[in-house]
């Protein structure tokens, strides 16, 4: 593990961002981005596009590792170049910005008001190849919609075991288990998912960490317990849902936690902008982020 890495990410200012949208959310990044469905006819188009995106995102003078700290990949994001370096190099070695990877494979039907994670084959290998290409740590989400003791438990136990192999390989997980904010449960949610996590954490050795990706609570510092956990590296916030400026209002009511966005950080970016209306949009973007993640 490379120590500055995990130095930055446990202590440095700023945010992550969550450039990990998959096969089944990219259509949909892509409309938002100005890209309509009809404009790629295969899979292959529809990747070869949002890397274009993803690039564009990354090689723009307002994303720096001094109010970035990190970038979330998805797989076929991490196998390709960028100013030919492979993705997590150029992210690292140019812009000193920390590379994770999303390691999951989309959810399971719902069940006692959870969806947990479909099985991940081939995880030993993906996380070899991850390591090898200067990846540092790993993301993978679940999603809590209702306030079921039992859903919720098993949720935690699942991100928490995958987390061993993930630690185990010698990179820092990011363990995301989302509640949805429409929830009419919400609150109930955020209480029973806490008591899980502390019970996983205190299972961890020394030296062993995890970071957690979490829904933005309804009681401002409501996860302050968890962000001065030993054995978290640092608690990061979905916005989920919420319109960059609600998710920046929330979070800056949460000292400690900062931001990994997704949707969020890429509003109000198009393919149709020049490259100054472009890198303007997403300076603004990356400013008010960065200002939110700074409580």
């Amino acid at each position: 593990m490379d120590r500055e890495q995990f130095d930055k990410v446990r202590t440095g200012a700023g945010f992550i961002a969550a450039l990990d949208q998959s096969g089944g959310s990219t259509p949909k990044a892509l409309k938002l981005y100005g890209i309509d469905e009809g404009q790629y006819s295969s899979d292959a188009e529809m990747f070869d596009l949002i890397h274009e995106m993803r690039t564009r995102i990354i090689t723009s003078r307002a994303f720096d590792g001094d109010r970035v700290l990190g970038a979330i990949l998805f797989e076929d994001t991490m196998e390709r170049e960028v100013n030919g370096l492979g993705t997590a190099a150029y992210l690292w070695s140019t812009k000193r910005v920390v590379p994770f990877l999303k390691v999951d494979k989309g959810l399971a039907d719902e069940s006692d008001g959870v969806q947990l994670m479909k099985p991940i084959p081939g995880l030993d290998d993906l996380l070899a190849r991850a390591a090898g290409a200067g990846v540092f740590g790993t993301k993978m989400r679940s999603v809590i919609l209702r306030g079921h003791a039992a859903g919720i438990d098993a949720i935690v136990d699942q991100q928490f075991d995958i987390g061993r192999e993930i630690i185990d390989a010698g990179l820092v997980p990011i363990l995301e288990p989302e509640i949805d904010i429409h929830s009419p449960d919400k609150a109930e949610c955020e209480q029973l998912l806490r008591e899980s996590i502390h019970r996983r954490l205190d299972e961890l050795a020394d030296g062993e960490h995890v970071m957690l990706k979490l829904t933005l609570p309804d009681v401002d510092g409501f996860y302050s317990d968890l962000v001065a956990h030993p054995r978290v590296q640092r608690v990061v916030a979905l916005s989920g849902g919420y319109s960059r400026e609600e998710a920046n209002d929330r979070l800056a009511r949460n000292p400690g936690v900062i931001a990994s966005f997704s949707r969020a950080l890429t509003e109000g970016l198009t393919a149709q902008q020049d490259d100054d209306e472009f890198d303007a949009a997403l300076d603004a973007a990356i400013a008010s982020i960065f200002e939110a993640s700074s409580t």
